[in-house]
């Protein structure tokens, strides 16, 4: 059979790739756990207070590989697989790297030369080969859970300035964001006013909007403030939801047969 007729048309709809980032205590992996039967792959302790199934936490590269595994060859009834979070697995990830090399710090596998964190980028691509497995054979959602920093970006066309991002190497962080359908910043909802300083001077200040501290959103479009994409049309803006996101996603999918990605930043 050639080539030519193996050509697909229109959508393949499939479930979703996620990673969500965010600031400290804002709710990430309590939204998650209202994703449809999800099981927590953990990397870092902090999921006692969520009511959630969980795989023992990892403490080692092949451990997290071993809990992949098992939700792909086993029988269960999980529709999502949640990592959490990716910043404490890129340490187990450089943990085997120093180890292969004999080392004791990254920054001196492979010779130096920051060749250690290209050599990591093996590890994350074997995480992400399994997350593609389970999506494609298990028909699993995937979400990836990442605390946020703030990194300066030189934009070509803008003087440099200051945005949230997934706290992650920049090699990592790219291919994990690249193979997402969408990154998803969760934040508060704040407004800035300049007030005087006194002797002259002006200050910046914060306030939150709503109440709590602020209301609580996901910035499902970049910008200048953070990193964040989808592929589904999503609004800029939406409630920390998983029923709005949902919703949000279900319409856009019954409404545009043929969404660009939108992305920003």
């Amino acid at each position: 059979m050639s080539l030519l007729a193996k050509v697909q048309r229109g959508r393949t709809p499939r479930p979703p790739r996620l990673l969500v980032y965010g600031t400290p205590g804002i709710g990430k992996s309590t939204l998650v756990s209202q994703a449809p039967s999800p099981v927590f792959v953990p990397t870092e302790d902090g999921l006692d207070e969520i009511d959630c199934a969980k795989f023992p936490l990892a403490a080692t590269l092949d451990e997290v590989l071993a809990a992949l595994a098992e939700l792909r060859t086993q029988p269960h009834d999980f529709e999502t697989v949640v990592l959490d979070s990716l910043d404490w697995l890129e340490r187990l990830i450089w943990d085997r790297v120093c180890a292969e090399f004999s080392v004791k710090n990254i920054e001196k596998a492979d010779g130096g030369y920051a060749r250690g964190y290209t050599d990591a980028v093996t590890h994350w691509r074997e995480v992400v080969d399994q997350l593609n497995l389970l999506r494609s054979q298990r028909g699993m959602v995937v979400v990836l859970i990442a605390h946020a920093k703030v990194e300066k970006f030189e934009d070509p066309e803008a003087p440099p300035y200051d945005r949230y991002s997934p706290r992650l190497h920049k090699h990592a962080s790219a291919l994990v964001s690249e193979w997402c359908d969408a990154v998803l910043f969760a934040t508060r909802k704040f407004r800035t006013a300049s007030e005087d300083a006194g002797f002259g001077s002006k200050r910046t200040i914060a306030h939150a909007i709503g109440k709590d501290g602020g209301e609580r959103v996901l910035r499902c479009v970049g910008g200048p403030s953070c990193v964040a994409k989808n592929r589904y049309g999503l609004t800029e803006e939406l409630p920390l939801s998983w029923a709005a996101f949902m919703t949000a996603l279900a319409e856009h999918t019954n409404h545009q047969p043929d969404p660009e990605e939108t992305q920003h930043g």
